[in-house]
């Protein structure tokens, strides 16, 4: 019988149910989970509940044979981004999703993490990828577990789909990120998320606490002329701050002391400080096809839509006495300073897409900010304000064209008025030579203001007050990517970038100030990757390779960063479990790497102290089991060998200690 959406016959749903009640009962027992008391009592609910279950329809106890109920392929679970781009569920397993396996949830391989779960990291490299038209956020540090409008994916499923993430963390906490869909109906989509992490850490003062809920609805009518897909997001990013190791506990971490190998053994900086990064978002796009003309000619389709956005963001730093490190300060006690920043954007848009002229698509905006804080500061250097209030108007307009088999894109925006100026312009081409191989080229030119707080900060402390008016910084990008299975996987970048601004500590300070380099910056990035296999045994090759040609004493970089992992894989079981297991080898040359300064959350350039040259080397183990995929990591693995410790995060912020971790995502289908 043909399958039908959102439709649940009774005896199905009951063979689901007893099939998931044995998959966690049969997990249970393989993994030990709970104690075994515990256990027992909840193994014998288990059993009672799947004896129901499974007595409630006796097969054969009238001559009746249950019809055979079709189950939806996995490719009718969309996941459709805010561009339209629709992907599907996807429950393999690979090194790809190992190398996703962390508190991003995203391959990590250009990022340096710190010591801790839900702290931040530490940038390898460095992408060009943002379209902003006016200033970012304060605590761009933070900002790496933070959900924007364009990360948000909304969906599409014939039956309720359910995932599940959950990873060991240091001392005292777990993280979780737990996901749930439905279609209540063909045309009305909803799903909830949340990922949390609290972990108290292995040094002391660094633990961590971050949650982010996500709520999104996706609605179409019948005919499909109309949708709207919103989302509410809110989203909160804690961390202690102890300042790093001093000066006596450094030496003796390097030298390996053994009375220190307790972590928490070593002095830091200070123990009572924290920062929180904290927003708020509900967005909402609306789309009507005004014109829609499908026929063996061709088609045509004009479509009208409206975007809003409104989001709110608070970012503090408090301790609770003043620390001599970061200067003088003007109160003696209980330093505590809020950011903020109030948005609100509107865009009309029209999309024309014609099968011969290709789709076009032109918008504007209005775009009203507010930022800053309730007090005005008069120095002797000057008054600084408390606010930067305005508005915007932006248009723009995108194109892309199907040709003679190349994929021709463009796009440009610009700030028309307003106290910001701000333009975007990309334009480039993809062509698939066969099935395995593809190229791609493109080019960017990218001009927007400083980070707001570039532009405007104050804090408790005295040398953390500045109000400045840089120019906008300027980025030229030049990009090509080819994609070939049976070579190798390159993109190839050459960024100018002029105006830079960063934060940097000058002769004669001791904290850091936003600086902005009057010269060019010229930063060459070559990655490669290769999967080379033989028989079940495999190795999966990553390697970068940067040189910054002019501007390098703003703009550090390593010189290589490489990652290969060598596994084995096998179907176990009788086929019913999929595993890899193998090593990882990650290491990056030696350079000088930026600093982090936890009042402003922000990284700092330093040209006094290099690190890096250390090997990472991890011993994996991952399996799938039908929709589960397990996973035993042992991190940083050679440190248990090392005689003296190198490995450093950020100046006086150390790396991981070898640790064995676990966890899973298991999938649900109902």
């Amino acid at each position: 019988m043909p399958f039908k959406f959102c439709q649940y016959e009774s005896l199905f749903a009951k063979r689901k149910l007893f099939e998931i009640v044995n998959r966690v009962h049969q997990w249970i027992i393989n993994n030990y989970f709970f104690k075994m008391k515990k256990t027992l009592l909840l193994l014998s609910l288990l059993c009672t509940w799947a004896t129901v279950f499974s007595q409630s329809n006796p097969p054969n106890s009238s001559g009746f044979v249950p019809p055979k109920i079709e189950k939806p392929t996995i490719d009718l679970y969309k996941i459709i981004s805010l561009d339209r781009d629709t992907t599907y569920v996807d429950t393999t397993l690979s090194l790809a999703k190992l190398y996703k396996f962390n508190f991003l949830r995203r391959d990590d391989f250009e990022l340096l993490p710190f010591s801790n779960v839900g702290q931040t990291y530490n940038s390898l490299a460095y992408t060009f990828e943002k379209e902003n038209l006016k200033p970012l956020f304060v605590a761009q540090s933070h900002h790496l577990n933070y959900w924007d409008a364009e990360d948000i994916s909304y969906y599409e499923v014939p039956t309720p789909l359910t995932e599940l993430y959950f990873k060991t963390t240091f001392e005292q906490g777990q993280q979780l990120d737990a996901f749930f869909t439905v279609n209540t109906s063909k045309q009305l989509n909803l799903s909830i998320a949340y990922k949390g992490v609290r972990s108290l850490g292995k040094y002391q003062h660094i633990l961590t606490s971050n949650g982010n809920f996500r709520f999104t609805a996706n609605y179409h009518t019948k005919n499909e002329r109309y949708s709207i897909r919103t989302h509410l997001v809110s989203q909160d990013v804690l961390n202690q701050e102890n300042g790093g190791l001093t000066e006596s506990s450094k030496e003796l971490f390097e030298t390996n002391d053994p009375e220190f190998v307790d972590r928490g053994r070593l002095d830091v900086a200070f123990e009572d400080a924290q920062n929180k990064l904290e927003g708020i978002r509900f967005f909402g796009i609306q789309e009507y096809a005004l014109i829609s003309r499908r026929d063996s000619t061709g088609y045509s389709v004009l479509t009208l839509g409206s975007t809003f956005n409104y989001e709110r963001k608070k970012y503090n730093f408090t301790q609770t006495k003043p620390y001599e490190g970061f200067g003088a300060s003007y109160v003696t006690e209980d330093l505590h300073k809020n950011t903020r920043l109030e948005d609100v954007q509107t865009n009309l848009s029209a999309t024309f897409n014609n099968s011969i002229v290709g789709k076009i698509s032109a918008f504007i905006g209005y775009d009203d900010y507010n930022y800053g804080y309730n007090s005005v500061l008069d120095l002797d250097e000057g008054r600084i304000s408390n606010r930067i209030i305005g508005s915007l108007i932006q248009a723009g307009a995108s194109y892309e064209k199907e040709y003679r088999g190349f994929e021709l894109f463009g796009k440009a925006a610009i700030n028309i008025s307003g106290d910001f100026d701000g333009n975007l312009l990309i334009g480039g081409a993809s062509y698939r030579l066969d099935q395995e191989n593809w190229v791609k080229g493109q080019i960017k030119i990218h001009s927007v203001a400083p980070n707001f707080n570039f532009l405007l900060y104050q804090s408790s402390y005295v040398d953390y007050n500045w109000q400045t008016n840089f120019n906008n910084v300027k980025t030229q990008e030049l990009r090509l990517d080819l994609v070939s299975k049976k070579l190798l996987d390159v993109t190839v970048s050459y960024t100018g970038i002029e105006d830079y601004t960063y934060f940097s500590i000058i002769e004669g300070d001791q904290t850091p100030t936003p600086q902005q380099f009057g010269d060019r910056i010229d930063y060459l990035k070559v990655k490669a990757e290769r999967d080379l296999r033989w028989r079940k045994f495999g190795l999966m090759n990553t390697v970068l390779y940067q040189q910054v040609l002019s501007g390098e004493t703003v703009f550090n970089v390593p010189q290589i960063v490489t990652r290969q992992s060598l596994y084995y894989q096998d179907e176990w079981f009788k086929k019913a479990a999929f595993i890899q297991t193998g090593i990882n080898f990650k290491y990056f040359t030696a350079y000088n790497m930026n600093g982090y300064d936890p009042v402003l959350a922000e990284f700092y350039v330093q040209n006094k102290e290099e690190l890096g040259a250390f090997p990472l080397v991890d011993i994996f183990f991952q399996a799938k089991i039908r929709q589960t995929r397990i996973y035993f990591i042992y991190e940083h693995f050679n440190q248990r060998f090392n005689s003296t410790n190198n490995h450093y995060s950020a100046p006086g912020y150390p790396y991981r200690d070898a640790v064995i971790r676990f966890g899973l995502v298991w999938n649900f289908f109902m």
